[in-house]
């Protein structure tokens, strides 16, 4: 993209809402990211200390996760095989597309983090509704992350409890709401206190060991079946056109990592956007293996009946099974505090930006504040999690967010950062620039609107 001479919301009024960006910058940088703090605009962003090849592996941790459970139920929502990889295979063009948009609009406004590259590019409106969306997300996957948890310690508490028991009773250490309720408590709350998380970063190589064991596992017990298996109905053809549109939310979740994403860009050796085309591309086209490989074979497995959680469809006493689930547990009881920060950050920051008090004059209250604000979003996510059973529920509504942070956003920073060009001409490429900014904006909002009305009048009452 060429660069054109001028400024991006360079107005002070555009900034009068953020004179304390740095400090919230730096609360919302990856754990597994080290960046060199700005020292000043003309400087620009400093070179980082993450080599492309670790650029690739951040980008594939962020984008996969437990969201490939959901992908099998996916394939079945979009009708087959060949409609689910064909739609993966299109979506992921623009899902590039938008992490090279992002770098771009980065380098221009040189800010860092996701959020604050939308509050420069294209001012305070969106940047309130880009934070506000990633506060709402990020509280919905931790929804999510807890609703997986019952699941998989569901199973493997059936396996573990063999001794029959009398028709319509149950021990209540068994119970989900108990099990999920004792795990939160005890592990994800303690972890989710901290003011920093930077302990966190070792757990993440663990995590994603994790994700590929599960994949594996999918895939090998689609190839060597169990003999118990009976063979299922396996869709070829959606049932309708629209039908395609129910696995978006899945992928949207799935391939999500364009808010940790201008971090990761920032922290490279070598902060180029050609340089961080190549990242993303190997990235994402290593997701897509990862994805598609889980999708494809859990779909051909189970079929159309396969459970919205994959792992669900597996006997309780498959010990590889068994093993992935708890690879899964610890996956989410070190991916929730990583969310929970993220959000509370992003909260703090609008707190601060609304009460026009900095950082350095709020430190007394911040701890009071910090506690507050973490027992409330522990205690509501918990509370939800306990009566929504089901995670493809879940997925269906923050999928649609997923999808402004994708589309919507890139494509407005886009729009922005090229109207703030001052050119004597416009080329072609302008144009076709802009045009492509304006088409992703509206397939994002298209996406959002369709998956987000299907969640509320078809998911959530049914």
């Amino acid at each position: 993209m060429a660069q054109g001479t001028g400024s991006i919301n360079s107005d002070c009024k555009d900034w009068e809402w953020s004179a304390d960006a740095g400090e919230r910058a730096r609360l919302l940088q990856s754990p597994s990211v080290e960046t060199v703090p700005k020292s000043g605009e003309s400087q620009g962003n400093g070179p980082g200390a993450t080599s492309a090849l670790g650029a690739v592996f951040i980008v594939v941790n962020a984008a996969l996760g437990a969201g490939l459970l959901n992908f099998p139920a996916a394939f079945s929502m979009a009708g087959g095989v060949a409609a689910g990889i064909a739609l993966q295979m299109c979506m992921l063009i623009f899902i590039i597309g938008g992490l090279v948009i992002l770098a771009y609009c980065s380098q221009a406004s040189n800010e860092r983090t996701y959020q604050e590259v939308v509050w420069a590019v294209c001012g305070k409106v969106p940047g309130v509704l880009c934070e506000v969306a990633i506060a709402v997300y990020t509280f919905g996957t931790c929804i999510a992350f807890l609703i997986i948890i019952g699941d998989q310690e569901d199973k493997i508490i059936a396996a573990l409890v063999t001794e029959p028991e009398e028709a319509g009773s149950s021990r209540w250490y068994t119970d989900r709401k108990f099990t999920i309720s004792i795990t939160a408590f005890l592990l994800i709350l303690p972890l989710s206190i901290p003011k920093e998380i930077g302990f966190q970063k070792y757990a993440s190589s663990l995590s994603v060991i994790g994700t590929w064991y599960v994949t594996a596992v999918i895939i090998i017990k689609y190839i060597w079946p169990d003999k118990e298996l009976v063979p299922v109905e396996i869709p070829t053809s959606p049932s309708t056109w629209t039908a395609v549109f129910n696995a978006v939310p899945t992928i949207c979740f799935g391939f999500q990592c364009h808010v940790s994403s201008v971090p990761v860009f920032n922290s490279m050796k070598q902060p180029e956007v050609k340089t961080w085309g190549a990242v993303v591309t190997a990235a994402m086209v290593i997701a897509l293996f990862v994805y598609t490989g889980t999708g494809v074979c859990g779909f051909l497995t189970f079929g159309a009946g396969v459970e919205q959680d994959v792992l669900l469809s597996y006997p309780s006493n498959d010990i590889p099974v068994a093993l992935a689930r708890a690879f899964i547990i610890l996956c989410v009881l070190t991916s929730y505090p990583i969310l929970h920060f993220c959000g509370r950050a992003v909260l703090e920051g609008l707190w601060l930006r609304y009460t026009g008090v900095t950082v350095e004059e709020d430190v007394v209250r911040e701890r009071r504040r910090r506690l507050l604000q973490t027992i409330t979003w522990f205690l509501l996510t918990l509370l939800l999690a306990l009566f929504i059973p089901d995670i493809g529920k879940v997925i269906s509504v923050i999928g649609g967010l997923a999808a402004c942070f994708i589309f919507v956003f890139p494509g407005l920073c886009l729009i922005q950062a090229k109207l703030s060009e001052i050119q004597e001409t416009r080329a072609i490429s302008w144009w076709a620039q802009v045009s492509y900014g304006v088409f992703m904006v509206t397939l994002g909002a298209f996406i959002f609107g369709q998956t987000t009305a299907n969640a509320i009048f078809v998911d959530l009452t049914a």
